[in-house]
């Protein structure tokens, strides 16, 4: 029953890709993978790096341990951490800032989700580019190493996990709502 909700949720995740400018698992083997989208966005790259690391305002909850993504923090400066707070003591590293460049690039290491308990590391990349009146965002991330299953298996799981997160951004970014149903309703006065 797990997995067919999980399936279901996958499906439905890759037919909502119309933020998307491009989305591809670039490659992916027994042994590792890579997955690359892009998205392009109304504002700046200054604003667009502020809203990249203001993470627990448009990353889905859905995709933490908590399930509240309110829990979730990204400290954009080399060492920094993208942690989640679970309670008083208890937490998650998920990945650490091996290389930031305010507003143009921004790179964790670590493995993502699920992948944290198998012996994987990965390099997730966000670099932010100026154009068309605002930015272009583009997000790799590789990963490689020994897991459950064949990496080429993870590979369409983490795909659609990062397409999801790069339309939620992409709607924080030009609505100030990362939800679907909040992006065109007006706010109450």
């Amino acid at each position: 029953m797990q997995r067919l909700v999980l399936t279901v949720a996958l499906m439905g995740s890759l037919t909502a890709v119309h933020n998307v400018v491009q989305a591809e698992v670039v490659r992916a083997t027994d042994s590792g993978f890579a997955v690359k989208h892009q998205v392009d966005v109304s504002m700046p790259p200054p604003a667009a790096w502020a809203a990249l690391s203001d993470i627990g305002r448009w990353w889905d909850g859905v995709h933490s341990f908590s399930g509240d993504a309110r829990n979730l923090s990204l400290d954009p400066r080399v060492g920094g951490c993208f942690c989640e707070k679970l309670g008083m003591y208890a937490g998650v590293q998920h990945m650490t800032v091996i290389h930031a460049q305010p507003p143009k690039l921004l790179r964790l290491a670590g493995a993502m989700g699920p992948l944290q308990e198998f012996a994987v590391t990965g390099s997730l990349t966000w670099q932010i580019e100026a154009g068309g009146g605002g930015s272009r965002i583009t997000v790799q991330y590789t990963a490689s190493g020994y897991a459950d299953r064949p990496m080429s298996e993870w590979a369409p799981l983490v795909d659609s996990v990062l397409v999801g997160q790069m339309e939620r951004l992409a709607r924080f970014i030009n609505t100030g709502s990362p939800d679907d149903a909040k992006a065109g309703a007006k706010q109450p006065r």
